[in-house]
């Protein structure tokens, strides 16, 4: 089977117009074409004039060889890669099973992978199950109620549950383990769509139900969960040659259990387990992260601005957008998961804090849209020195964005038009907040950096130059987003293990070296495999 990419048809083409343009771009009469699969779908809409879609084929045809020859020079014809997954090892019956603390992506796909080579992990999660996990984080959202171990951050699913689903990165990898992710999902019940478009999503509703159905294949493979169980302290032994190695963990219940094969998947927002790894002496570093607000746009202007006349185009759907600008000050504004047709929600995992995140379903159907509108926070800059200075410049803002919002975790809210005019917003305007459980209108600058305001103030204009109606001054903007990455890296050498403890797997978010569900599970993927590896098998 052979490969084509970068085949690109307008929008609006006739479904004989895909084969038409196979046997044209082959050079091929249509009796040499066999059979064609599409394998990956986009749209490039920077003319939204003549919006076009941009295909990549498999193609079955009579005489494979001679098309190769003809096109071997040409690099968007080639063979269709394999991209089946092969385990790196299968158990031989280790001594111990190896433990993954935390259940989100990153986590479930390497209990997944462990279970599926034979090793029977055992899966660790401060939260709940996910269906139980849901009703406590509706009832922040509904009646200001926060459960601290069971919320947006924490549970089944990670914080991954409840936010746009997004299933794309730009990881680089040539086994296809994205791929394996991408499959793997599907077979749990994902749509079957999420294959081939090239920015495929999911949605929180359908992520339920994945998540339900992946813990039970792992454990029909012999893997175990145990929720509601956080991780309070490492048992690390100490060599003569100064080698430190893990050999169990102590959890919150006073309960003991032995490990020496650890996966540390517990998400951007772990903060008490960071400061406890950090006290332990586990290899940590400052990392960059963002902070900022929530922005939202009725969705329609986006599909506007983005589609022109082709705007609610089934085949586009919910227009999506990617910004970034480079202020005076040094600093950089961008957008940060862009939800299409969403909502915004509360994120914090804190009492008396406030924290914003995005959460779109399948359907992408609701009024607004929204985003992260972020600046980027440099540990040299701000907290030079301080591994775990990034938390509490996260906690110093979600603080006060608590007080701003009324001590009663609903959010301080400005009408973008006030924002510019550095003045307070004392009602809001024809775009309509979606947050859960509700906003105050107030002056968002006294609970954001001063260098944060000034660089927002700056870009703002120019996003409105780029997107038609961004500025608007009713658009609504809603504080704080302060959870976009974890704010600590948790260093790792080759080997995927601890730079200075030996049986610890940092991984994902909460490590420092992920973004989003894909990559997520994709590095997930990578150590357990490491894992795995590293006993030998």
């Amino acid at each position: 089977m052979l490969r084509l990419t970068e085949l690109t048809l307008p929008l609006h083409h006739p479904d004989e117009a895909l084969p038409a343009a196979i046997c044209k771009r082959l050079r091929i009469t249509p009796r040499e074409l066999v059979k064609h699969v599409i394998a990956r779908r986009a749209h490039d809409a920077r003319d939204k004039t003549n919006i076009q879609l941009v295909y990549s084929v498999d193609v079955n045809v009579k005489n494979e060889e001679a098309v190769l020859t003809r096109f071997r020079k040409d690099r968007n014809v080639g063979r269709t890669p394999d991209t089946r997954y092969r385990p790196v090892a299968q158990s031989s019956g280790a001594a111990l099973r190896p433990v993954v603390i935390g259940a989100g992506p990153c986590g479930l796909f390497a209990g997944l992978i462990l279970a599926q080579m034979g090793y029977r992990p055992i899966i660790l999660d401060r939260g709940k199950v996910v269906r139980e996990r849901t009703k406590d984080t509706w009832g922040l959202w509904r009646r200001s109620v926060l459960n601290p171990e069971s919320n947006v951050q924490f549970g089944e699913g990670g914080a991954g549950t409840f936010s746009d689903g997004k299933l794309y990165s730009r990881i680089k990898d040539n086994r296809f383990l994205d791929r394996k992710v991408l499959t793997e999902f599907v077979k749990a019940g994902a749509p079957p769509e999420i294959l081939t478009e090239a920015h495929p999503h999911i949605g929180t509703f359908r992520l339920v139900t994945m998540v339900e159905s992946m813990r039970a294949t792992i454990e029909a493979l012999g893997g175990e969960y145990r929720f509601e169980q956080r991780v309070d302290g490492l048992d690390i032994d100490t060599a003569a040659d100064g080698e430190r190695r893990i050999r169990g963990l102590h959890l919150h219940t006073g309960d003991y259990l032995e490990a020496d094969r650890v996966v540390l998947a517990i998400g951007h927002s772990a903060r008490d387990t960071f400061e406890m790894l950090h006290a332990a002496g586990v290899h940590a570093e400052a990392k960059p992260f963002s902070l900022g607000v929530r922005i939202e746009h009725p969705q329609s202007w986006i599909d506007r601005a983005r589609f022109g006349a082709d705007a609610g185009n089934d085949i586009l759907g919910a227009a999506e957008y990617h910004i970034s600008h480079h202020c005076s000050n040094g600093r950089t504004v961008y957008s940060f998961c862009m939800c299409p047709g969403g909502t915004v929600v509360a994120a914090t995992s804190e009492e008396g804090r406030v924290a914003t995140n995005g959460m779109s379903q399948y359907s992408r159907n609701e009024r607004n849209a929204n985003s992260g509108l972020v600046v980027a926070i440099d540990p040299e800059r701000d907290y030079p020195g301080d591994p775990l200075g990034g938390i509490a410049l996260q906690r110093h803002w979600e603080s006060l964005a608590f007080v701003a919002g009324g001590s009663s975790y609903k959010a301080p809210a400005q009408r973008l038009g006030d924002f510019l005019a550095g003045r307070p917003s004392t009602s809001l305007g024809t775009v309509v907040p979606s947050y859960r459980p509700g906003v105050t209108p107030t002056d968002l600058a006294q609970c954001l950096p001063d260098f944060a305001v000034a660089a927002m103030r700056e870009a703002l204009p120019v996003f409105g130059r780029q997107i038609p109606g961004y500025d608007h001054p009713d658009v609504v903007m809603t504080g704080v987003e302060t959870r976009t990455s974890s704010p600590v890296r948790f260093t790792r050498g080759d080997n995927l293990q601890s730079l200075n403890t030996t049986g610890l797997f940092p991984a994902g978010e909460g490590a420092g070296y992920a973004g989003g569900i894909l990559s997520a599970a994709v590095d997930g993927i990578k150590v357990a495999e490491a894992l795995a590896l590293s006993l030998g098998a």
